[in-house]
């Protein structure tokens, strides 16, 4: 994946099962493009050498003894606040998922993750995209049309993209293709910076927090209308 110029992503792993976490550190060794700079067994030590080595990305249990992985997110968040956070767990819980997405978590990836996915969802997490493991998608599409389903005496718009100009469903549709804001403003032949004002308006106008929910929320709303709908500069 790395070129010789090419600085590796610096890792944290966060486990409290010594062979799982040495199985892993010696899985991403093998990748030129990554680099482990340190591990940890429970929260509060996550918490002082995040904040000592400040890495790219932390891989996180959620099962640590005494705090969890998702409590502990608040904290690791404030230690090393450029660093990417991705749950790395068992649970296929969707309550789990909702809450680590809530606290902050740039993913949620599952343990049964292939080593090569893995090193992608890690780049892909530096790139800003959403990383979540496909089994977890659905759930996720799920809990967010369940918790946003409007109430008679709102009335809301029915479809939730009229609530969108052409131009932020244009941006849309390629956040949920995975696009980063540089792929988007090239495709679409804006600045930079303008894409981050569309992704700023699309969150705002429906109700989502992170780029995240963005992505999955387009997924599910794209399976309805598909892709291209909108023509609109």
């Amino acid at each position: 994946m790395s070129g010789p110029n090419v600085t590796a992503v610096r890792l944290m792993v966060v486990d409290d099962h010594t062979l799982f976490r040495r199985g892993l550190v010696a899985l991403l060794a093998s990748d030129a493009s990554l680099a482990v700079v340190g591990e940890a067994s429970d929260a509060g030590e996550a918490v002082r050498k995040a904040a000592a080595l400040q890495p790219d990305v932390i891989l996180l249990d959620n099962h640590l003894p005494g705090v969890t992985g998702i409590q502990a997110l608040p904290g690791l968040k404030e230690a090393a606040p450029h660093a990417r956070i991705i749950l790395l767990t068992v649970s296929e819980d969707e309550q789990d998922l909702q809450a680590a997405l809530r606290a902050g978590a740039h993913g949620y990836l599952l343990k049964t993750i292939e080593g090569d996915l893995l090193a992608q969802s890690i780049h892909r997490a530096m790139r800003g995209e959403p990383v979540i493991s496909s089994e977890m998608t659905g759930k996720l599409v799920s809990a967010f049309q369940t918790s946003t389903t409007p109430s008679a005496a709102a009335q809301p718009p029915r479809d939730p993209l009229a609530l969108l100009s052409a131009r932020e469903q244009q941006v849309l549709e390629r956040i949920a293709l995975g696009a980063s804001n540089k792929e988007i403003a090239r495709t679409l032949a804006i600045a930079e910076t303008t894409v981050k004002i569309h992704v700023q308006h699309i969150l705002r106008k429906l109700d989502l927090t992170s780029r995240v929910q963005a992505a999955v929320f387009a997924t599910g709303a794209l399976k309805h209308t598909g892709p291209g709908a909108s023509n609109g500069t």
